[in-house]
């Protein structure tokens, strides 16, 4: 602890910040990379006009400063010190999404998250002039799909980012972005590690863009990879991010990744023929390939890690959001009868449930779609469950199909990828709020994927750790020293976490499950067109 309060002290510590979909978090790390505080805050995105998801500004910088203030409020009470200096900073965020800016630096439009399934013609022509996977919730399929609008807006814009873009601009003053993150706005050339220019080139020729004064490559952020310098934090930044006026200007910050990215370095999972599965609000597999696929995929989009290697991405926008109602109704239901249990305890006991179930659910199906899933071909979602009326229902058949539901597009998307493409991986990593329950989302995740899954200790910590590990590579790395290196050797040396098998019995019963699951795809769809918002 002392050495910890001197560190502190002395301006040697590095933060990082990651904005999630339900909760901004702060973790600050010592010279090992050991978190030493956190902070954190809780949010929930808006839908505007029935239409739009979306975070306001206020509740963005609201947000930040609480958990910034949370995080210092940790650090007094287990050191008794005020933070004033840091070594190293980095924000992350959820990927994808649109903020378009104008020349005055005002918002042009409420924020669109990746959330939204709004933007399906602009991703279908754009994926076919580019010959490369334009999934909807990329930035570039939000402007195109403003641009088929007729949007007012698109002749003002003369800056556009995401939402790690926008901290990271408003507390530095730079307009810059990580590789990883810059990979979910517009195709990146690994080769150069920057855009991709000859489709910069064909997207400014299309004829709806040309019209606008403004070349693409002009309102978009540079890149930068990992361990470059993203800037420092500017004296307007560091009132912003500590309103009490504590944190000193100056400290130098790291260049703003995805989630992707952040979940990449919080597994170690940089290196080719790793992977990782973060699964929380969504659900997103990455796996870093050999080779380029053989072919475009709509199921399969192709970012890089945070310092530039291709990687395929499976990502489904639905996880644990149904799982969470369900777990929220018994606890309702048990202090209906007076009982308390605290949701851990909960969690715990639900999920272990499940393992006493049938490997299929026992005919059980259900679908946890919040919003829609663009793998499977639906823009909208509506939460379902489905049974015969001759099978049993049972509480452990039940947490299994949901938490199978939580899964299960992503199999879809993943079994093209290690089935058909026949891409290899060691490993993969799990993390996230999924894996919490010891050895049950882990041991289910290896069956959908049909590969050894291991859980390290970090990765409870997630995103913002790994954020501000990159923070203090860019601080600390040594000449030469690439990203895959320094984590091998100074952040994960030693550690190889818990690892699960997939057993041949589990692996048989969730694809018999999938079977059902995609014949009941037809269902979900006549439920949303059933159930209008």
């Amino acid at each position: 602890m002392s050495n910890a309060k001197q560190l502190i002290e002395s301006g040697k510590a590095v933060l990082g910040i990651e904005f999630g979909s339900t909760r901004i978090k702060a973790v600050l790390i010592d010279d090992n990379h050991t978190p030493i505080a956190t902070g954190a805050h809780d949010w929930e995105n808006q839908l505007l006009d029935g239409k739009i998801w979306s975070y306001s500004l206020d509740m963005i910088w609201n947000g930040l400063q609480d958990c910034y203030k949370k995080m210092t409020e940790d650090v007094m009470e287990k050191y008794g010190v005020p933070v004033k200096k840091l070594a190293g900073l980095g924000f992350s965020g959820m990927m994808h999404g649109y903020m378009a800016f104008n020349a005055q630096n005002e918002l042009l439009v409420p924020f669109r998250t990746w959330r939204n399934t709004i933007t399906g013609e602009a991703a279908k022509e754009l994926t076919e002039v580019l010959n490369f996977n334009i999934p909807q919730r990329w930035s570039i399929s939000h402007l195109y799909q403003a641009i088929l609008n007729g949007e007012e807006h698109v002749s003002e814009i003369t800056y556009f980012t995401t939402l790690a873009g926008y901290i990271h601009w408003k507390l530095s003053g730079q307009k810059v972005m990580g590789v990883g993150e810059a990979s979910g706005m517009f195709p990146i050339d690994a080769k150069t590690c920057n855009y991709n220019q000859e489709m910069i080139e064909k997207f400014n020729a299309l004829e709806k863009v040309q019209k606008y004064n403004w070349k693409l490559e002009d309102i978009l952020p540079t890149v930068l990879v990992a361990g470059e310098n993203a800037g420092e934090l500017t004296g307007e930044g560091a009132r912003l991010l500590d309103v009490t006026g504590n944190l000193e200007a100056g400290v130098p910050m790291a260049p703003p990744e995805g989630d992707a990215g952040t979940g990449m370095t919080a597994t170690n999972s940089v290196a080719v023929r790793t992977g990782n599965v973060s699964a929380g609000t969504s659900v997103f597999a990455m796996v870093v390939m050999e080779e380029d696929l053989k072919a475009v995929h709509e199921e399969i989009d192709i970012v890089t890690t945070p310092a530039g290697a291709n990687v395929a991405m499976v990502h489904c926008n639905n996880c644990t959001s149904d799982l969470n109602a369900w777990v929220g109704l018994f606890k309702e239901a048990l202090g209906a009868f007076g009982t308390t249990v605290d949701m851990d305890t909960l969690y715990g006991t639900l999920y272990n449930k499940a393992l006493e179930a049938d490997k299929d659910c026992g005919g059980l199906v259900a679908f946890n779609y919040f919003s829609g899933e663009p793998v499977v071909g639906l823009n909208e979602g509506r939460p379902l469950f489905v049974r015969r009326p001759d099978v049993k229902l049972s509480l452990s058949n039940f947490m299994r199909s949901h938490l199978y539901a939580s899964l299960a597009t992503l199999k879809v998307g993943c079994d093209i990828l290690f089935k058909e493409e026949k891409v290899a991986v060691d490993k993969l990593y799990g993390h996230g709020g999924l894996f919490k329950t010891k050895g049950v989302g882990q041991g289910i995740l290896a069956a959908a994927m049909n590969a050894p899954v291991a859980v390290m200790e970090t990765a409870g910590e997630g995103g913002p750790w790994g954020m501000a590990v990159l923070a203090a590579y860019m601080v600390n790395k040594a000449d030469g020293e690439n990203l895959e290196d320094y984590l091998n050797n100074k952040v994960f040396a030693g550690q190889a976490g818990t690892i699960m098998n997939p057993e041949p019995a589990d692996v048989a019963g969730f694809d018999k499950y999938i079977e059902s699951y995609k014949a009941l795809l037809a269902a979900e769809a006549k439920a949303v067109e059933g159930l209008p918002l």
